[in-house]
């Protein structure tokens, strides 16, 4: 909110191109070591060791590559702020590799008292930085040196709350098995994350800059969802989901348990941000980004319908089922880059468009695959979201009325918002959702 009114949209855009360069080679970086930890059946000094000699390894190769592919990157966009991004952003890939291992068994050990220390002192560090920084004048660059501060910052915590049983010094045994399960892990999310990055990496090359950062900006108003629900769930879910599989217990109710809060949470939200989208984004960043109105709108249709299976990746993985999920994500992402690219020449609504068909292909191909490994039928899906249906649609036909009001944008987005709130608690009673009974008993 506050780097939208400090910095232009072309400055934002160089470092929304960057960032998604970045974002691909950071998936390379943790190689599935995370997961293997989280999901190990026994997980000794040995075995730790071995995965801190993985996260150095692949850390500070990628640290070289991104440093060398910055002139490349900067040739390919003619665009020389890139090279200079880049090379800074490369210092992260340094750092990062001594807080990868701690991290992971402290989610393990559901130790997420400590994870949020962690993450609230990173997210702080970072913020003020880069606020500073564009204050002062630094534009772009404002943006990375506050990422490698909250590098800096991350490992200075993770130094504070590692587990006391964890190794200090790396060995290279052992790395056979974590490799193994790491290419494939990795495979599957490294094409994920190429599918989430195709819309910035063609948009910058077909249509430019500012393009992107109007686009980054529409999905920064949906990614609030995942920044406050799914990345507080999904550290949750992972070890639970794993707990379940090691102990032979059945996850098939605890998916549909899943399925059912994400949505009664996620269908009221995208809901309302698609209602309420020309208040927001006046509210958030100002007139000058009034042209992600529309494609906020579509792309909300898109992450609803996607939120009922938001977590099923985690239950793959914690089912042993790496390869399966690794097929699915080539899958989906070849649907969704092939979409983008055909929607791409046509302008902003149409990418937007393209990446709800994209959605609903993942949406598909992740339902096949809960009903292969977890017996999850899409009767079974429906049975267990219906009611999140009606809360949804209690609550927003409350926010639409508002929206009929002659209000400010500012006001009207406080009634709107005052409403939604107010309904979803009385239809989460009224109906008898089951996250009803779970916040009772918290």
């Amino acid at each position: 909110m506050v780097v939208a009114r400090l910095l232009t949209p072309d400055e934002v855009g160089v470092y929304a191109i960057g960032a998604v360069l970045v974002a691909l080679a950071q998936v390379l970086r943790d190689f599935g070591v995370g997961s293997y930890i989280i999901q190990a059946p026994v997980l000794d000094d040995a075995r730790l060791r071995a995965a801190m000699g993985v996260s150095i390894m692949v850390g500070w190769s990628l640290a070289g590559l991104v440093f060398a592919a910055s002139y490349a990157a900067a040739w390919f966009y003619d665009e020389p702020r890139l090279q200079v991004l880049l090379q800074l952003l490369s210092l992260n890939f340094m750092l990062l590799p001594f807080s990868a291992i701690a991290l992971p068994c402290l989610r393990r050990q559901m130790r997420f008292s400590a994870i949020f220390v962690i993450n609230t002192i990173q997210c702080a560090t970072q913020t003020a930085s880069t606020i500073m920084l564009a204050v002062l004048g630094w534009g772009y660059l404002s943006l990375a040196f506050g990422a490698v501060a909250g590098a800096v910052a991350t490992l200075i915590a993770v130094l504070c709350f590692r587990p006391a049983d964890l190794p200090w010094l790396p060995t290279w045994h052992g790395m056979r098995e974590i490799l193994s399960f790491g290419a494939v892990s990795t495979t599957g999310t490294l094409v994920d994350e190429a599918g989430v990055a195709a819309p910035d990496l063609v948009i910058g090359k077909v249509a430019g800059l500012a393009e992107v950062a109007i686009y980054g900006k529409a999905m920064g108003v949906i990614n609030v969802f995942n920044q406050l629900v799914t990345a507080a769930i999904s550290p949750v879910i992972f070890p639970m989901f794993s707990a379940q599989a090691r102990s032979g217990a059945d996850v098939r109710q605890a998916y549909l348990t899943t399925a059912s809060y994400m949505t009664a949470l996620g269908w009221p939200f995208f809901g309302f941000v698609a209602l309420m989208a020309p208040a927001l984004v006046h509210i958030l960043y100002g007139d000058q980004w009034s042209a992600a109105v529309p494609v906020i709108r579509v792309i909300c249709i898109g992450s609803a319908v996607y939120s009922m299976f938001s977590m099923a990746r985690y239950l793959f993985v914690a089912m042993g089922q790496v390869q399966a999920q690794a097929r699915l994500d080539a899958m989906a992402v070849l649907a969704r880059v092939l979409a983008v690219l055909l929607a791409a020449p046509f302008g902003l609504l149409w990418i937007g468009w393209a990446i709800v068909f994209g959605a609903v292909i993942r949406s598909g191909l992740t339902l096949f695959y809960l009903r292969r490994f977890a017996r999850i039928t899409c009767r079974s899906l429906l049975e267990a979201t219906w009611c999140s249906a009606l809360v949804a649609g209690i609550c927003l036909t409350g926010s639409a009325v508002v929206t009929s009001w002659p209000l400010p944008p500012v006001e009207q987005l406080l009634a709107a918002s005052a409403v939604c709130a107010l309904l979803w608690l009385a239809a989460i009673r009224c109906v008898r959702h089951e996250l009803a009974t779970a916040l009772l008993r918290s």
